[in-house]
């Protein structure tokens, strides 16, 4: 007789058979054994009351108070009867179970149990959507019923005063046109007490953006400390969106320093004094750590350089260019360990070492966590973290079982109740998916990745990596329409330094105030890591295929979202044949990296054996002569960095021997960092006339960081580089031929190149008169192949006959003795019969709309110019000819959400836009 199979666990003698086992589905031990990564089953019951929270209030937020209420009252009735029903199907059960038959109606029972379990989750979920909306839309009606948002509407001046709650933060340089938008101040404060035009005071607490114009008090503006309150006199005007949490925007009058009323409070100057001491100790670093460090410590981004942004942007990093709720994470596991060895017996980090106890460990985790927010600022990412690490901290500090997906969940919904309007915050939703995909996500990736051979170290990061990235690339489409090839291999290659650059970062803080020379050497040996951090980012940005441009907005995100998910449900299908995962990694190698020879099979571009290259950049220049093997000599750099780093990549241009700037002006210039990204650049040549002076500064800025030096192109000046053979013709200096530019147009350098057995001529953006110098100065000059003019068409006729460029005729000028010329292209099209005009408006002035009397002046007056214009080129019988067929009347353009540029309705970037009512025109 053969011996039953014994049940029990091997060696587990005192499990009886009959016991139920639950095993942990990430350390796949049993539960109650010792595990740092078991943190008990998962728990998803606060899930749903926090999504319907967090939606109802993205909705509620920028919604008409009628709908709102509507909305709310709909779910709350409906919450209210689920709940009714569930308890009385609750009641019911009860009375209606016979004594002694529980056993065999269980089943039934459990699955009515279920469904009562169902409605009261459903009841849950909807009294949330109810309260959230509730709260958004009682805050977003206190903004819209204060007396602030009536003196916004007609851009009232008033005298106000404030109390400030932000840092100061700087906006973005915009291109428009030849000129770059000045960089202004933000600063987020409440009014409390306001002074209307009619003499009327009136006390409020209303959250308001002042936007303060540059000028030399500029730094005072920027020491400013939150709580720190000031008396103001500016205009209002309305906020720039629908839905913001500020009731109006407030730009004060004069360039002044701030008029301080009240000093900041006694918390947030020692919270300012440790953040200038970090700045001190950080000084003397290499510029990518000294913007880096306190950035990535403290939140403090005041020295992050629009190109280091841009290149972190790229390399999608920019999570480690400021604080985040990572860096508390990470100084709350040197303090109590792993979260899940907290309640061992063997428990690891910082606190166990002092002797503290675990009520006191979370006591003082606790004021660690508020003393890490009032330092780096309440940032959305910075209070998701804080009121996570609470949660776990109280449930360490009282002996609970921790479980951080319920800690999440709570955390989403304490804040967008108390805050609605963190429910839009794009930080904010990056913050909460990413740790989300971390704790949900990533696990079960990375134990796939184990399964399959990966160290298990790298096997969690990688997963990390992976699944933060796939979740939140969708949002990021919406923000900036493309995609990082090279974000989870950047990310991951700069992991290893977050940790250690983050430590000594909060080391070299909290040593400042006590001996300088020591947070010193510990800001430096930080800078290291941050340097580190710097060096992947942008050799990540340098490469071809960094970014991969796609489709803006919500229909964008979705079309990932939904790529993503068929990638992820057919990897386990695809990993079963090498061949086909070594084949995707090669063609995502080849994408990333774009090799000229292949792209050149592909696309048919560059050409072999290009000898000048004209860069698409809209309006300005960017040109590209060839000098050899992977290098080229380059003429402007346009408006944009990235669209002059892309062209240069799609030529091949690893090396930049000259970059010649013909003038100062923004859409010739400002696309600098784009050159110089991942590039060894010899030199920098510039025009002697250093105007717009804003202009030249950014390019003497720019070319210091970048260690390139700069110097003057001199009249006359030849040089050779390879093939390239070229002379300097204009500006001519002294010579009294031509005189003195007093224009920047004017400046522009002009050359004469050989190359190729091709000559060319460059004008830059010489205007007429300069060209007429430019004749006399140099009468004699031999035929050219190609002819550069100026971007806005301004062309003197005797330059096309002087230099006998091909494919042109003579047509008698209007105004001159000798014969015009004119390219056979533009003389062989037909006169057109409709003139397209669009006319800007600036609205700066007094904050008006554009009226009827206004736009009809404006619109005949560019009439008149472009007919005055033609007359450069054309004879009084062909503008005669073309006026008569022309329809020179106008056609106004109503629509209700048309939009006009409104710098005084900054948004950040130097620009914003303004509402224009039907009766307006466009």
């Amino acid at each position: 007789m053969s011996r039953p199979e014994d049940p029990r666990p091997e060696g587990r003698p005192d499990v009886h058979p009959d016991t139920h086992q639950d095993v942990h589905a990430v350390s796949g031990r049993r539960l109650g054994v010792s595990d740092p990564q078991q943190e008990g089953p998962v728990d998803l019951r606060l899930v749903p009351p926090a999504l319907a929270t967090w939606a109802a209030a993205a909705l509620a937020v920028g919604a008409p108070g009628r709908w709102t209420a509507v909305g709310t009252v709909v779910c709350l009735v409906a919450g209210l009867v689920l709940l009714g029903v569930s308890r009385a199907s609750a009641a019911q059960a009860t009375c209606a179970r016979p004594a002694g038959e529980g056993d065999a109606r269980d089943g039934g029972e459990s699955a009515v149990r279920r469904r009562r379990l169902n409605a009261t989750a459903a009841a849950a979920a909807l009294l949330c959507a109810a309260a959230g909306a509730t709260g958004a839309g009682l805050h977003s009606a206190y903004l819209r019923q204060q007396p602030i948002h009536g003196l916004a509407q007609r851009f009232a001046k008033v005298e106000a005063e404030v109390t400030v709650t932000s840092d100061a933060r700087q906006t973005r340089t915009q291109v428009r046109g030849d000129r770059s938008s000045p960089v202004a101040l933000l600063l987020d404060a409440e009014i409390t007490r306001v002074t209307a035009p009619d003499g009327a005071v009136t006390r409020l607490r209303v959250p308001v953006l002042v936007i303060v114009s540059p000028d030399r008090s500029a730094a005072q503006w920027q020491r400013l400390l939150p709580s720190t309150r000031l008396r103001l006199s500016g205009r209002l005007s309305p906020p720039l969106h629908n839905g913001e949490r500020h009731a109006a925007v407030l730009r004060p009058d004069g360039n002044g320093p701030p008029r301080v009323i009240g000093p900041p409070t006694l918390l947030q100057r020692a919270a300012g004094d440790l953040r200038a001491g970090l700045r001190t100790a950080t000084e003397g670093l290499e510029p990518d750590a000294r913007a880096l460090v306190p950035g990535l410590v403290v939140g403090d981004t005041s020295r992050v350089t629009p190109e280091l942004h841009d290149v972190f942007q790229a390399a999608d990093l920019t999570h480690l260019m400021a604080v985040s709720g990572a860096n508390l994470a990470i100084l709350l596991v040197l303090f109590i360990g792993p979260p899940g060895t907290a309640l061992r017996v063997e428990r690891s980090g910082l606190a166990p070492r002092l002797g503290l106890s675990l009520r006191m460990t979370g006591l003082l985790g606790g004021g660690l966590t508020l003393a890490f927010v009032l330092v780096c600022r309440p940032e959305p990412s910075v209070l998701r973290a804080a009121v996570c690490g609470l949660i776990t901290l109280l449930a360490i500090g009282t002996g609970r079982r921790r479980s951080l997906i319920p800690a999440l969940a709570a955390a989403v919904l304490l804040l967008v109740l108390y805050d609605p309007w963190l429910a839009r915050s794009y930080g904010f939703v990056l913050s909460v998916l990413a740790t989300g995909a971390l704790l949900t996500v990533a696990p079960p990736w990375s134990a796939a990745l184990r399964r399959r051979g990966v160290p298990p170290r790298l096997a969690e990061v990688l997963g990390a990596a992976a699944a933060a990235q796939a979740v939140c690339a969708p949002v990021v489409v919406v923000l900036a329409s493309r995609v990082s090839l090279v974000a989870i291999p950047c990310n991951l290659l700069a992991e290893f330094a977050v940790a250690p650059a983050t430590v000594l970062g909060f080391a070299a803080l909290a040593l400042a105030p006590v001996s300088m020379p020591v947070a010193q050497l510990v800001a430096r040996i930080a800078g290291w890591q941050a340097g580190w951090i710097a060096s992947v980012a942008r050799t990540g940005a340098a490469l071809p295929g960094a970014e991969l441009d796609w489709p803006d907005g919500w229909q964008g995100a979705l079309l990932l979202a939904v790529l993503t998910a068929l990638a992820v449900l057919s990897a386990r299908r695809v990993a079963r044949h090498p061949w086909v995962c070594s084949a995707a990694a090669l063609l995502l190698i080849l994408a990333v990296l774009r090799p000229v020879p292949l792209t050149r099979v592909l696309t048919g571009w560059p050409p072999p054996d290009w000898v000048f290259a004209m860069c698409d950049v809209g309006q300005g220049d960017a040109m590209v002569l060839a000098a050899g093997a992977g290098e080229g000599v380059v003429i402007d750099a346009g408006p944009d960095p990235r669209l002059a780093d892309r062209c240069l990549h799609d030529l091949g241009v690893t090396r930049v021997p000259l970059l010649l700037l013909t003038h100062f002006h923004a859409d010739h210039v400002r696309g600098l960092p784009g050159v110089l990204r991942g590039r060894a650049v010899g030199a920098i040549q510039t025009t002697s006339l250093d105007e717009p002076p804003e202009q030249a500064a950014f390019v003497r800025g720019t070319a210091a960081v970048a260690r390139v030096p700069l110097m003057r192109a001199a009249p006359g000046e030849r040089r050779r580089i390879g093939p390239l053979d070229w002379r300097v013709l204009w500006p001519v200096g002294g010579v009294t031929a031509a005189p003195e530019p007093e224009e920047p147009n004017d400046a522009s350098v002009t050359l004469f190149v050989r190359t190729g057995g091709l000559t060319l001529l460059l004008l830059g953006d010489l205007e007429p008169p300069s060209q007429q110098g430019l004749l006399r100065q140099y009468p004699a000059l031999p035929r050219v192949d190609v002819l550069k003019v100026a971007h806005h068409r301004f062309l003197e006729g005797h330059l096309l006959q002087s230099f006998r460029v091909p494919g042109s005729r003579a047509v008698d000028p209007p105004d001159t003795d000798g014969p015009h010329t004119e390219g056979t292209a533009m003389a062989e099209k037909p006169a057109p019969k409709h003139l397209t005009i669009t006319i800007d408006f600036d609205l700066q002035m007094e904050g008006s709309t554009v009226t009827y009397q206004r736009a009809r002046k404006a619109y005949e007056e560019a009439v008149v110019k472009a007919i005055e214009g033609a007359r450069r080129y054309l004879s009084e019988e062909a503008i005669k000819e073309i006026t008569s067929e022309m329809d020179l009347s106008y056609r106004w353009t109503r629509k209700t959400h048309s939009r006009f540029t409104r710098p005084d309705l900054a948004d950040g970037s130097g620009e914003g836009s303004e509402e224009i009512k039907d009766e307006d025109i466009v």
